[in-house]
């Protein structure tokens, strides 16, 4: 293993940020750690990084224990969202800052400067300061800085966070192939799950300082483990009718416009270019709105009457009282079993 992290916990008081994480990093593996803001995946990254110390818990990269060594003795990079590069300084030395803190020979930092600036695209712009960058040279320049230093592991806090959108797009791919060619291991901090969906191997889930669900992109997004994980993977999320026993879930993307399904009535449509979201509302589940996605421009007037179903493979079942993801026991309404539940949820 590149990184472990076992149990892994700081509190502030009666405040706990990061509760008994647990996992682990393989090496050249790219790993998300997601969730919403205030989470503590940003702590996390910083125990890791001996930026923060833990309250408890223990930290190993390549089978050492680092927790309490100092962040220069722990053979990590760090790319920052706020690019962290010194204004009065060129490109070039903004690069080898580190190497040269580390006493890497001259000739060693050449080289490894030739072969990052070809790497991220750089080589036109070594003699230039920050300010005469736009937003992606800058985080190219960090990336570049975090490349070089060939470190065993590298750190990224939300780097795409203060680009606009469409650099942002292009730097996911850029990272990503640079991490692939490099073969570089990767724990990525970030909010966003656009990011984390389309860059990582796998995703560390935290909500409320707890680590909820770790799986491929495929395993969040197709076998949510909670309904906390249905509404935050997905866009847009999964939704969640409340039944008698629990939740039942249903992707907007399963959801079909079909002569034979429940019956419903639009409340909103919302145009996006390729594909329209509508919402409606769902009478045999006492009025609870529904959401599904329609190819192309379909903007219907409000209360328009549609007929839906979904198929039973594309349900998700959820514990009412834990949210946790139970075994799938019940059947669409349209089925003889969860019609006379629904219709009881429907007249009480």
């Amino acid at each position: 293993m590149s990184l472990q992290v076992r149990n892994l916990s700081k509190h502030w008081q009666q405040t706990k940020a990061v509760d008994q994480i647990d996992f682990a990093v393989d090496k050249g593996e790219f790993v998300a750690l997601l969730g919403p803001s205030g989470c503590g995946k940003s702590t996390t990254l910083k125990m890791i990084a001996g930026l923060e110390s833990p309250t408890n818990g223990q930290i190993l990269l390549d089978g050492q224990d680092i927790t309490r060594l100092p962040p220069g003795k722990r053979r990590l990079s760090m790319v920052f969202q706020s690019y962290a590069l010194f204004p009065h300084l060129s490109v070039r030395e903004n690069i080898l800052f580190g190497l040269k803190a580390r006493r890497v020979p001259p000739e060693e930092q050449r080289r490894r400067l030739e072969h990052v600036a070809d790497l991220v695209d750089l080589g036109n712009h070594l003699e230039k300061k920050p300010s005469q960058l736009s937003g992606g040279q800058c985080q190219r320049v960090a990336l570049a800085r975090a490349i070089v230093a060939q470190a065993s592991l590298c750190l990224m806090d939300e780097p795409l966070s203060n680009l606009d959108a469409k650099l942002r797009h292009e730097m996911r791919a850029e990272i990503r192939s640079l991490q692939q060619r490099l073969g570089m291991t990767v724990l990525y901090v970030t909010h966003d799950q656009v990011e984390a969906m389309s860059m990582a191997d796998r995703i560390l889930l935290i909500h409320e300082g707890k680590l909820v669900q770790s799986g491929s992109p495929e395993q969040l997004y197709g076998t949510p483990a909670s309904t906390f994980v249905a509404r935050f993977i997905g866009n847009p999320p999964m939704n969640l009718l409340r039944t008698e026993n629990g939740f039942l879930g249903v992707r907007p993307e399963h959801v079909r416009c079909a002569p034979d399904g429940m019956q419903a009535n639009v409340v909103r449509c919302d145009y996006h270019g390729a594909d329209t979201i509508i919402d409606a509302t769902l009478p045999a589940y006492g009025m609870q709105v529904i959401r599904l996605r329609v190819a192309g421009h379909q903007i219907l007037p409000a209360h328009h009457a549609l007929t839906l179903r979904w198929q039973p493979e594309h349900e998700h079942h959820f514990c009412a009282r834990s949210g946790a993801r139970l075994q799938a026991t019940v059947s669409p309404v349209f089925h003889t079993t969860l019609t006379k539940e629904t219709n009881h949820v429907a007249n009480r």
